[in-house]
């Protein structure tokens, strides 16, 4: 009777510790699918901050992290497939991806009260009265657009725009109505709206269309193969437009993929670059790609996102009270104010009035083939 009582209280003992329950979050990819030139990489940066709260922080208050990881190709059924099986899994939270997917999820996250992290940085995902459990880090595509007309504005002695962009969610989000309507209020002319296709190698019809209005700059919202096809063709037709990207369209696969038609090239951006090694953050991902990765020397800022995403989802299941639950995730969430980032963001603050992360951004240009910085973060505020 004895020995049986020790083996009740052992067994108690390492289900209790040893053997805890892991957290299991759904993470969707993109690997395969349209956006999967900028997908790879944030979904390693997801990773390799799961695999350093495992290891180097016990995972979530001593209980390891279960990344149950799908590549969806991009495809909203795969998105809505995937979603299903988290649930059946027990997911506490999910890592999404894109615009169009994350939308259709949403009456389904609200609904079941799962956090939902994603890489969509569309504007009304921040609204918590009508997506309240979605949450985002970075600056949202409407304020990187409104950011960009502030510079033009500032900038320019000719105050006139075009927009280009794929027909997605994530193509439209931006532009249709908060880009248009901010720049009618500050005095921005938008001449002309071009339809380029996140995959397309030719793009010089919708460019002399946008020739004969003459904008002296262009917004784009792309990731990086469409870009640095719209720029090769600029490049080849004279064109003079200044092109200001937004954030998915701008880094060193950019001036891999366009070379010489890159330079000047402008970029809205929440996040650190590799190169800025005097940023906390980045230091320290240079130290974790040594450890985990070290015949990497590089990483896209997309990789920075990915981490940057998922160590902020991460940090909110730490500061939960009591189980996890999705009421008590997003009240934890909603406290988090002026949240460091280790300096890969600007401070990261949500509410319950709205779930935008960061309202800030820094404004980038390539130059001579380097990624350099034009200006001190900026607020949309």
């Amino acid at each position: 009777m004895k020995r049986l009582l020790l083996v009740i209280v052992m067994l108690a003992f390492f289900s209790g510790a040893g053997f805890a329950e892991p957290v299991k979050i759904g993470a969707l990819f993109d690997l395969t699918g349209g956006t999967a030139d900028v997908g790879k990489p944030y979904a390693q940066g997801v990773r390799d901050c799961v695999k350093w709260f495992n290891e180097e922080k016990n995972g979530i208050n001593g209980r390891q992290i279960e990344l149950l990881g799908v590549d969806y190709s991009y495809k909203i059924p795969q998105a809505i497939a995937a979603y299903k099986n988290f649930m059946r899994q027990g997911v506490v939270a999910v890592h999404g991806w894109g615009t169009g997917d994350t939308e259709a999820l949403t009456k389904f996250v609200s609904r079941d009260k799962i956090p939902y992290f994603s890489a969509s940085y569309s504007e009304h995902l921040t609204d918590p009265d009508k997506s309240p459990y979605n949450f985002l880090v970075g600056a949202t595509y409407s304020d990187q657009a409104r950011i960009a007309l502030k510079y033009i504005k500032e900038n320019s002695e000719e105050d006139t725009a075009a927009f280009i962009y794929n027909d997605t969610g994530f193509g439209r989000s931006p532009f249709f109505p908060d880009a248009e309507n901010y720049a009618k209020k500050i005095g921005v002319d938008v001449v002309d709206t071009e339809i380029v296709g996140l995959k397309a190698l030719d793009a010089t019809s919708q460019l002399l269309n946008m020739q004969k209005k003459n904008p002296a700059y262009a917004l784009i919202q792309e990731t990086y193969m469409a870009t640095s096809t719209i720029l090769k063709d600029a490049q080849k037709l004279g064109i003079d437009t200044k092109f200001i990207g937004l954030n998915w369209t701008f880094g060193k696969t950019l001036i891999e993929l366009a070379g010489e038609a890159a330079n000047g090239f402008y970029g809205t951006n929440s996040f650190a670059m590799w190169n800025q090694t005097d940023v906390e953050g980045i230091k320290f991902l240079h130290e974790l790609n040594a450890k985990y990765h070290p015949d990497v020397k590089y990483r896209a800022v997309n990789y920075v996102q990915g981490f940057s995403s998922m160590y902020v989802l991460l940090s909110g299941l730490e500061m939960t009270k009591g189980e996890l639950t999705g009421e008590n995730i997003k009240a934890a969430l909603e406290s988090m104010k002026n949240f460091s980032t280790m300096g890969l963001t600007a401070p990261v603050s949500f509410s319950k009035d709205s779930h935008k992360g960061v309202t800030a951004l820094k404004l980038y240009q390539i130059q001579n083939g380097e990624i350099k910085p034009v200006s001190d973060y900026i607020s949309a505020n």
